[in-house]
């Protein structure tokens, strides 16, 4: 962390999040929220009357089963841009960038946050659709370097889950190395903490679980080739997640799914933070399905760690986004949608 620099904007871009509303507008002055039906309107065609454009509903994006966070931080002048997961399928992430007109020629490396479908599915097309932007458009992103595509190591053979009344329910496979690497992409593979893109973000290691709450993924089960069988993966030891530090501020958390516990993610940013405060987390909290107890718990603990954003999306479920507003102190919390871009 004492290499992490200090980012004087940080703008994040959701390409992919379970949730669309592209009216409601962030109640939070230090959060400046775009791209809503009024951005939409303005940047679409004109009509007959030049004096009208029109709002057309295929320039909006869609919601999936998923995430897909372009988060772009600015030093002095200077940008760096990552992708954070990649959604869970490649037109859901074609159709929505390509709605957006996001400069998608800018990415410079993408981080997997773990290892399941709905947050890698979308990597080999993305990483051709980067190659593809940056052969196509300016010059300006031409000479960028091949993306770095940041994996934890321990890649399973396959993933899913069993519940108590039924049969194995498998994900699709996740890419393998080879293929991300046939894409285009550069594989860097690590389990431990580091930074990336001139010290402007850091990517954690294995998140350590001290939440008695936090108990991970329920049903959640791994096929190891090597044994022939399924086998109990309820912790998801492989997630990872990404944290800058914004100046004035104080450090900012992206979670994929937070099977670890967003509790214990948080922990983990502010022991890595070192004594810098802990300002924002971003992503999913994995409560959409937890006990209303555990949302209490969850809400509560967040609030104790001082933490004055709150962006909410993917998995963590309506349930828990009325808990942590009724809880937090007024309009610290602004939902993720996609489609939407959020400046810090």
């Amino acid at each position: 962390m004492s290499n992490l620099i200090e980012l004087d904007s940080l703008s994040i871009l959701a390409i992919i999040d379970n949730e669309l509303d592209p009216i409601t507008p962030s109640q939070n002055a230090a959060v400046q929220q775009t791209r809503n039906l009024k951005t939409i309107g303005l940047n679409g065609p004109t009509a007959s009357n030049p004096d009208r454009h029109v709002l057309r509903m295929d320039n909006i994006c869609c919601s999936a089963h998923g995430l897909s966070l372009m988060i772009t931080g600015v030093k002095d002048g200077k940008e760096h841009t990552i992708l954070f997961d990649t959604g869970p399928e490649e037109s859901a992430w074609e159709r929505n960038a390509t709605r957006l007109r996001a400069d998608i020629a800018k990415i410079e490396a993408i981080q997997l946050s773990h290892w399941h479908r709905d947050h890698s599915g979308g990597m080999l097309r993305v990483l051709r659709m980067i190659d593809e932007a940056r052969r196509n458009g300016d010059s300006t992103h031409a000479t960028l370097p091949a993306v770095r595509v940041d994996l934890h190591p321990a890649r399973p053979d396959l993933r899913g889950m069993q519940p108590s009344d039924a049969s194995i329910i498998s994900f699709e496979p996740d890419p393998t190395f080879r293929e991300v690497e046939e894409a285009g992409g550069l594989v860097h593979k690590s389990d431990q903490s580091h930074t990336v893109l001139d010290d402007y973000f850091l990517i954690s290691g294995e998140i350590p679980r001290v939440m008695p709450y936090e108990k991970g993924l329920r049903a959640g089960v791994r096929y190891d080739e090597a044994v022939g069988k399924w086998q109990t993966d309820t912790t998801i030891t492989d997630e990872r997640f990404l944290m800058c530090k914004l100046k004035d501020r104080g450090i900012v958390v992206f979670t994929g799914c937070s099977h670890g516990g967003v509790v214990n993610c948080s922990r983990h940013a502010i022991d890595l933070g070192k004594g810098t405060p802990l300002y924002a987390v971003m992503g999913g909290f994995h409560l959409a399905d937890a006990e209303d107890k555990q949302i209490e718990d969850t809400a509560q603990d967040l609030k104790a760690l001082g933490i004055s954003v709150l962006l909410p999306g993917h998995c963590t479920g309506w349930r828990s986004k009325f808990e942590l507003h009724r809880v937090f102190p007024a309009k610290s919390l602004v939902p993720s949608f996609v489609g939407g871009q959020y400046v810090l």
